[in-house]
């Protein structure tokens, strides 16, 4: 299969609210076609190699996986083949701590434009970035509210649907203030921007002059509506973390905060009682390697402290955050730096630095697990290397597979010159078998 670029989304109509736009009667959302593409088509991946390291060839059709067998076992001269043969196959990522809204802007010159076009275009770009990386499902966070309204919020629900068949774009809706006579509009908005089709609340109690008011409303909000809540925190007050954990214990389907880096900042014996406190409450923590995102103002560059929670029990799954813009106009999206992070600078081994960024990110946002086993949905990822450390190292080319079929590659050529070490060590050169120019 040659090299092509990630597919783009096709128009969407921007007249719409809600998950099935504007208009009288049912109505399949733009994109739908790409989905059900996917879901009747039929794929041999031949010669991957897995974790374990066996060699083998996966099958792929309605979505999911099919059958998982010995290479050459799978026989069908029929089917649409992928050749993965130097690449190791696993699970894909997901992106749980997103931007969209505001991703792509750190270059922009003169204030940010929140046009719904502008939004709605920077949201789909930097869901494709991230696509295109391996993350086959995003989380963004949008801000609601302030001048803005409910426009942000608009704009990247019509994104999510015009990547339908391409990546799972869920939002998040921000409010800033939901306390005191401002927090009433907050409050209102927050209603409305569920009812719009924001599938988690979120917001940072921080930022709220009472904070744990600011709970008190996210929490009966979302028990109401049955929603996830996902919550920015710099975890530096050990008395709020306490009574977010005696407030969100048995809430379903769930509570996730994070960054937390500020956990990373308090005694030890603090740190490890929150971290208990949390794990008992059931509470996710979501980390961010490289850095706060802009929500939270920079306050901190440290990470949250991942082996003391995962050591307390705490499920914690690891985002990117800032995706160029003011929280890191450097940001890349990119969930293997994210496990790379965790891997050279957490403590944590390659295959638990990865789990963080596809099996835990998952769980987090209440996706269905993925295994590379029959069965299970076909969300999937493709690296050239053969171990899991390589692959964090050296990841440059990568096929990516949602619902059963390749939705992006990207491809790294390295060439050494023709000098005599080079000749002598036989240095590879990928992707180019061709005499150069």
């Amino acid at each position: 299969m040659s090299d092509s670029q990630p597919q783009q989304p096709p128009h969407s109509p921007r007249n719409g609210r809600g998950e099935g736009g504007g208009g009288h009667g049912p109505q399949r959302p733009p994109g739908h076609a790409n989905a059900a593409a996917a879901e009747s088509t039929t794929l041999l991946l031949a010669g991957a190699r897995l974790t374990d390291g066996r060699t083998v060839d996966v099958r792929l059709g309605g979505g999911r996986i099919q059958a998982v067998g010995t290479a050459g076992s799978l026989p069908s001269p029929s089917l649409a083949r992928v050749d993965l043969r130097g690449y190791l196959l696993l699970p894909a990522p997901a992106e749980p701590h997103a931007h969209g809204d505001t991703a792509l802007t750190a270059d922009g010159e003169g204030p940010v434009s929140y046009t719904p076009d502008e939004v709605q275009r920077r949201a789909t770009e930097a869901a494709l970035l991230q696509l295109g990386h391996g993350a086959t499902a995003v989380r963004s966070h949008v801000r609601i509210g302030d001048v803005h309204g409910l426009g942000p919020m608009e704009a990247v629900l019509q994104a999510r649907r015009s990547l339908r068949g391409l990546t799972d774009l869920t939002t998040v809706a921000v409010p800033r203030l939901l306390t005191g006579a401002a927090g009433a509009d907050g409050l209102a908005m927050l209603r409305d921007a569920v009812k719009m089709g924001a599938s988690v609340i979120g917001g940072c109690p921080d930022l709220d002059p009472d904070p744990t008011g600011f709970l008190e409303a996210v929490l009966e909000l979302a028990a109401e509506h049955g929603c996830p809540v996902d919550l920015h925190t710099d975890g530096d007050d050990p008395g709020r973390l306490a009574r977010l954990a005696a407030m969100a214990g048995g809430l379903r389907p769930g509570v996730t905060i994070g960054p937390c880096g500020g956990l990373s900042r308090l005694p030890l014996d603090v740190a490890h009682r929150a971290a208990d406190q949390l794990a008992a409450a059931g509470v996710r923590v979501t980390c961010l390697p490289q850095g706060d995102c802009a929500a939270l103002e920079r306050r901190g560059l440290r990470t949250a402290p991942v082996r003391l929670l995962r050591a307390a029990g705490v499920r914690v799954a690891a985002g990117s955050g800032a995706l160029r813009d003011a929280g890191n106009p450097v940001g890349r999206g990119d969930p293997l730096e994210a496990a790379f992070l965790l891997a050279s600078q957490g403590g944590l081994r390659a295959p638990e630095a990865y789990a963080s960024v596809s099996g835990a990110a998952r769980e987090a946002m209440g996706l269905p697990e993925v295994r590379v086993e029959a069965g299970f949905p076909a969300e999937l990822l493709a690296v050239r290397g053969d171990r899991i450390a390589g692959v964090l190292s050296l990841a440059y080319s990568r096929i990516v597979i949602h619902r059963g079929r390749v939705v992006a590659r990207t491809s790294a050529v390295r060439e050494y010159c023709d000098s005599a070490v080079a000749v002598a060590l036989d240095l590879p050169r990928q992707g180019r078998t061709e005499s150069g120019p």
